[in-house]
């Protein structure tokens, strides 16, 4: 996971005897409280698996390409890639990953707006001809430093309009100049990609981009290129409830303007889908500060406090998904116990730093808890990044993948084994 170190020798284990995540969690916070009191991570495999399955019965017609900025942990990339599952990568270092663990480079579509010469160069050299281009400048490059590129034109779309300060992506009128740009450079165009953002509550976000794609198809088509491609993006949370309003949305759509017999490939880029439910953090309590309100404060006549936490990771280390406007939701308190009138308090979570802008959550409601204490942090799937920042002291947590008996025999009937498909991994009993 990015930011996190992976478990020596990329063990999983396998959970027997009706032992599950909680298990897990409980034996390596007993472990740390003997030594160091570090943060560390709790990977579920069967999770990942259940997401994929989700995926596949759902949008059977769609397939996956997973973004490895989301979260690059080796575990998650060979586990996708033994599913099938293409790569979206931004940089060296992605594609470098990616193409360690022997995936093809017909599987790989190179992401970026704004792409350095070397990049495009690297891509050339590895025989990955994907590429994504929304402007003059960037088919330029292309044209010059990877002329066997096959482009997938990137459009904006109403949503992003809407949500976003910059807009990634071109117009109508732009797509139709860089093709024929594109036709004057001898540059192929085979495709087209849109992003409806996840924070988008409107389905029919789709409506829309799905109509200027079938437009832009139309102008390649009459420019003379033969487009196959059709990208949908990755805006989808996790749920399935939003995964089955977005299938529910889309699939008409496509089957008008993109039926089956048209020769299109449909594809997607589900990365916060995949493994947002598959990673919880542990981390420590290692400060805590008593904060009482103000006289002006509105609820000046209550005289509860209000209480700073400090844990031992924060926004320059694991939690670096919140500088980039990632909602961190609240953790839960490990192991206390509580009667059912426990009062609750405001609270706010911190980093190590002291920095002001080291706050990994605003406000909370928790119990009172104490320095020493563990809070528990679900879905952290997509939310770490990679490396820590130099004020940050801390290193990255340890990640331990788990997966349950009943999941790994359900991987095993999907055609995923240790031996032939996930070699770089070893398999030991989990026990207690």
């Amino acid at each position: 996971m990015k930011g996190f170190v992976d478990a020596p020798n990329y063990m999983i284990e396998i959970l027997e005897g009706g032992l599950t995540l909680e298990d897990v969690i409980d034996s390596h916070v007993y472990e740390q409280n003997l030594a160091e009191k570090n943060a560390f991570v709790v990977a579920d495999l069967g999770a990942l698996m259940r997401q994929y399955v989700l995926w596949k019965t759902t949008m059977p017609l769609i397939r996956p390409f997973y973004p490895v900025s989301c979260n690059s942990s080796p575990v998650v990339i060979e586990l996708l890639s033994a599913l099938g599952v293409g790569f979206v990568c931004a940089n060296k270092a992605e594609t470098t990953l990616v193409l360690s663990h022997d995936v093809p480079p017909e599987n790989i579509i190179l992401s970026g707006v704004c792409k350095q010469l070397s990049l495009i160069k690297h891509a050339a050299k590895n025989g990955i001809n994907y590429l994504v281009c929304e402007n003059e400048a960037e088919l330029r490059k292309i044209a010059r430093a990877h002329p066997e590129s096959k482009l997938l034109l990137q459009v904006s779309t109403e949503a992003q309009v809407e949500e976003a300060s910059v807009i990634i992506g071109c117009s109508l009128k732009g797509c139709r100049h860089l093709m024929e740009m594109a036709r004057e450079l001898s540059v192929d165009v085979v495709g087209v990609m849109f992003q409806v953002p996840v924070s988008s509550k409107d389905p029919q976000a789709y409506t829309h981009a799905l109509s200027d794609a079938r437009c832009i198809f139309d102008m390649g088509k009459e420019l003379g290129f033969d487009m196959k491609i059709l990208n949908i993006g990755g805006g989808f949370s996790g749920s399935e409830f939003q995964l089955k309003q977005i299938h529910s949305t889309v699939t008409p759509l496509l089957e008008a303007y993109f039926p089956s017999g048209s020769g299109v490939s449909v594809i997607a880029e589900p990365g916060n889908f995949f493994v947002f439910s598959s990673f919880t953090m542990a981390v420590n309590v290692i400060g805590k500060k008593s904060v009482y309100r103000d006289l002006h404060d509105e609820l000046k006549h209550s005289d509860e406090p209000k209480f700073m936490y400090y844990m031992n990771d924060g926004v320059y280390g694991s939690f670096v998904g919140k500088l980039f406007g990632n909602t961190i939701a609240a953790p839960s308190v490990h192991k206390m116990s509580l009667t059912l009138d426990e009062p609750v308090f405001s609270s706010s979570l911190w980093g190590p730093t002291c920095d002001a802008l080291d706050q990994v959550v605003e406000c909370c409601l928790l119990p009172e808890i104490f320095v020493g204490d563990w809070l528990i942090f679900r879905n952290m799937g997509a939310s770490g990044q990679e490396g820590s920042a130099p004020l940050s002291d801390t290193q990255p947590p340890p990640v331990y993948y788990t997966i349950s008996t009943d999941d790994w025999f359900e991987m095993q009937e999907a055609g995923i084994s240790v031996d032939d498909t996930m070699k770089n991994f070893s398999l030991v009993q989990y026990g207690l």
